[in-house]
C-alpha cells in the first residue's frame, strides 16, 4: 500500500514539464482562477472520488435485497463456522 506523505506545513511541490504547466495555465485561466486553486480543486475532485470508490460498496437490487434477508434471518452456523467462532479470542 502506498505511503501517503503528511508534512507540517501547507506547501507542496511538484516538477511537471513545462507544456503541462502550460496547459494547466491555461485550463485555470478559461476557469478565471488561479494555477493553486486549479490545480488543487481538480486534484481534491480526484482525491475524494478515489476515496469513494475504495470505501464504497455497491450491490444491485437483487444482491442487496439478498443480503438483508440474510441479516434480517441469519441461517445457523455450521459446524466449521461454529468451531471457528469458539476459535477467535475472546477480544480483537
Amino acid at each position: 500500500m502506498p505511503r501517503a506523505a503528511v508534512e507540517d506545513n501547507e506547501r507542496m511541490n511538484l516538477r511537471i514539464p513545462a507544456e503541462v504547466k502550460a496547459k494547466l495555465v491555461r485550463a485555470a485561466a478559461l476557469k478565471h482562477t488561479d494555477l493553486t486553486s486549479f490545480v488543487t480543486q481538480t486534484a481534491l475532485r480526484e482525491a475524494e472520488a478515489v476515496i469513494e470508490e475504495a470505501e464504497s460498496f455497491k450491490a444491485s437490487r437483487r444482491d442487496f435485497t439478498r443480503i438483508m434477508t440474510l441479516l434480517e434471518s441469519p441461517p445457523k452456523a455450521n459446524d466449521r463456522l461454529a468451531a471457528a467462532i469458539r476459535a477467535l479470542p475472546e477480544s480483537l
